[in-house]
């Protein structure tokens, strides 16, 4: 039988953790123990990621173990980093919660240098694209606010998949712990809100991307109305500029505006997701399909996107639309926004397939489910889809309205202070432990998390390829820095 002395520490620690009382504690050597390792991990991981992962304290999606191939949402340089979640932000919020739950400076100063990296790359229109370059000729394409001379041509903020919304949204909870005391970054977010105010159209919308401000005389008030005749086939038109509520975009942009009013206490900032409110109310279609597009002309109607988005009704974007309809409610009391989220309801609860999902697309009055075969050609039957995108949605609809019936009885929630995750008392769970011990036994000799996730755009995507991801990352710091929160001594 082997003796325990050739256990190694991390599987003794697993040892500990399953030996121990359950929930409630356990004995005090042991916790310290514990903490001491998850602390080392914890370190180790944050320090291999921004002194090895890091470019300039940007961060990518997934990297081959030996950091030589790198990706975001495509081949990246060595130069390059993602804003796109699970990208930069995504990682400068992991750090944030660290800290606010450690108290560790180490991990404000990680915080901090992936903060700067958003301040290094934020445009003139505002925002951030998806990607942020710093290779000096690179750079020069872009027109980056700190650029020496501002002569890059590339200057959309876009606003499609977050990406905008979790630059700032980041950038505000960091400006937050900070007290308002760091100009680069205060300034920073304020430019980004002033341009969002900017470029919201006279109806309330915004759109998916933007590197002008609309003309408030081109853009009339209009409610949205089905078009006599729509094209079948893909017309190839820009629709950038649509009011769009593709990926959630208003949605994420309606978030940012409720979180920066409670941080800045600013009302221009409620008007605006007050406005974007008014126009998702316009923007429902009227019967026999009281729901939403995923995209509208300046003429307030379903248009095409890309080639396999066509104008219709959304059963996916739909429902993401009435949950932040709920939110409105509760954040402002304002039963208008409540009255809308019914008819929405009673049209998906009708429109469910065999299954009780939903079709993505639904044709304009006739409500059939649109398809397209992987020729990209308009079809009413799902079985040659394309597998890049989602044309059958799972549906949310019960949960839905469970809530809408809650808030119906119970009227809007009461306002709420803003929150860090130093305000949230951790418990210390057994599954919490269990989490934590895996974690710490899981990490190799440089302080990365290796798993099996492909690299998408390095070759064939059926390859399995030992990967570096950013999302394992985010989640195993916040698990250990949580056990650390729950394990502290007086919690």
């Amino acid at each position: 039988m082997k003796s325990y002395g050739a256990i190694c520490p991390p599987l003794l620690l697993v040892i500990g953790f399953l030996c121990c009382c359950p929930e409630q504690g356990y004995p005090a050597q042991q916790a310290k123990a514990n903490r001491k390792q998850a602390t080392a991990a914890l370190q180790k991981a944050v320090s291999f990621f921004q002194q090895q992962v890091s470019i300039k304290g940007g961060y990518l999606w997934r990297y081959s173990t030996d950091l030589e191939k790198r990706e975001g949402e495509g081949k990246a340089s060595p130069s390059t980093a993602w804003v796109q979640p699970p990208g930069t932000p995504s990682v400068g919020e992991a750090l944030l919660r660290v800290y606010q739950r450690t108290g560790d400076r180490f991990y404000l100063d990680a915080t901090r240098q992936t903060a700067e990296a958003l301040v290094q790359c934020q445009l003139r229109s505002g925002g951030w694209s998806y990607r942020i370059e710093f290779d000096p000729a690179q750079r020069r394409q872009n027109s980056y606010r700190t650029n020496a001379k501002n002569v890059g041509t590339r200057n959309v903020t876009t606003l499609d998949d977050n990406t905008t919304q979790a630059a700032l949204r980041f950038l505000m909870r960091l400006d937050h712990e900070l007290k308002f005391k760091d100009p680069s970054i205060h300034e920073t977010v304020t430019y980004c809100l002033d341009s969002l105010l900017k470029a919201q159209y006279p109806n309330g919308a915004w759109p998916q991307r933007f590197s002008a401000f609309p003309e408030p005389g081109k853009f009339p008030v209009r409610k949205a109305s089905y078009p006599d005749s729509w094209s079948r086939t893909y017309p190839g038109k820009n629709y950038q500029g649509f009011y769009t509520f593709n990926d959630n975009t208003m949605s994420d942009v309606i978030d940012v505006m409720f979180e920066a009013t409670g941080i800045y206490q600013d009302a221009r900032y409620l008007q605006a997701a007050k406005k974007c409110g008014d126009f998702i109310l316009l923007a429902q279609m009227p019967n026999p399909q009281p729901a939403w597009a995923q995209q509208y002309n300046l003429a307030c109607q379903p248009a095409w996107a890309r080639k396999f988005e066509p104008a219709s009704v959304t059963g996916g974007e739909s429902q993401g639309i009435m949950r932040t309809l709920l939110k409105l409610y509760r954040k402002t009391g304002q039963a208008k926004y409540l009255a809308a989220v019914e008819p929405a309801l009673k049209y998906l609860e009708a429109s469910q397939l065999p299954g009780g999902k939903l079709a993505r697309f639904y044709e304009l009055k006739t409500n059939k489910p649109l398809y397209f075969t992987r020729q990209y050609e308009l079809t009413y039957e799902a079985n040659d889809l394309p597998t890049h995108y989602g044309f059958i949605v799972g549906s949310s609809l019960p949960s839905i309205r469970k809530e809408y019936e809650r808030l119906r009885k119970q009227g809007p929630d009461q306002p709420r202070s803003t929150t860090t995750a130093a305000d949230r008392v951790e418990r210390l769970t057994n599954s919490l432990q269990r989490e934590a011990a895996e974690i710490i036994m899981s990490q190799d000799a440089r302080g990365a998390w290796v798993t099996r996730e492909p690299l998408r755009y390095q070759g064939s995507p059926d390859t399995i390829q030992q990967t570096i991801s950013t999302s394992t990352f985010i989640h195993h710091v916040d698990v250990l820095s949580r056990y650390l929160a729950a394990t502290r001594p007086g919690n």
